[in-house]
């Protein structure tokens, strides 16, 4: 079957009179996209299913609110997944859980197990630096490195210039790198 152009304007505008099968296009556009930033905030497969779902679910309540800026309407929907994943940590952090799916990935076959436990702690390290970082920083890596966005895009999902965008990446890497070194931690290889 031939794939049936997107018009991103055109399909906003139906959805924003209450098309629900215009919403459903954008839905599925951007799902994967907003789960991902989300998954990589929360870190736990059950509430970024949780969590994405609300923001779709907001966005469709709210889409006759939105108006075009010029920016992408996933900036947008970026912005919601942000605010909701912030008062998740918010809530998160009054209530202390401990998470029982947090289970070691077991090496597969022909992998060497000291090779895989020191490459899984350094993963973890890594993590716990990040998920320290403030949220800011921590958009700015997924936004880069998991959904592979241009500076420019990342600028108009953060509201920010595109090189405000380079500083901010370049002053982060550099406060990850410090504080790799500190621990000893060697992400480049054996």
């Amino acid at each position: 079957m031939p794939e049936i152009e997107f018009n991103e304007e055109e399909v906003l505008s139906l959805a924003s009179q209450g098309d629900r099968d215009a919403f459903g296009q954008l839905y599925g556009r951007y799902i994967d996209r907003i789960f991902n930033y989300v998954y990589y905030r929360t870190g736990n497969l059950h509430d970024a299913e949780d969590l994405t779902a609300r923001v779709f679910q907001r966005a469709m309540n709210h889409i006759q609110n939105y108006t075009d800026r010029g920016v992408p309407f996933s900036a947008w929907l970026y912005r919601i997944a942000h605010n909701l994943v912030a008062n998740w940590h918010r809530d998160r952090s009054r209530r202390q859980e401990i998470p029982l799916d947090d289970l070691p990935v077991l090496p597969t076959k022909g992998d060497h197990p000291e090779r895989n436990l020191v490459r899984s702690q350094e993963q973890d390290a890594l993590l716990k630096l990040i998920r320290r970082l403030p949220p800011e920083r921590q958009h700015l890596l997924i936004l880069k490195f998991v959904e592979n966005l241009s500076n420019a895009e990342i600028g108009e999902i953060m509201g920010r210039s595109e090189g405000a965008v380079k500083s901010l990446y370049h002053r982060t890497l550099l406060a990850l790198r410090d504080q790799l070194g500190d621990q000893n931690i060697n992400l480049e290889g054996e």
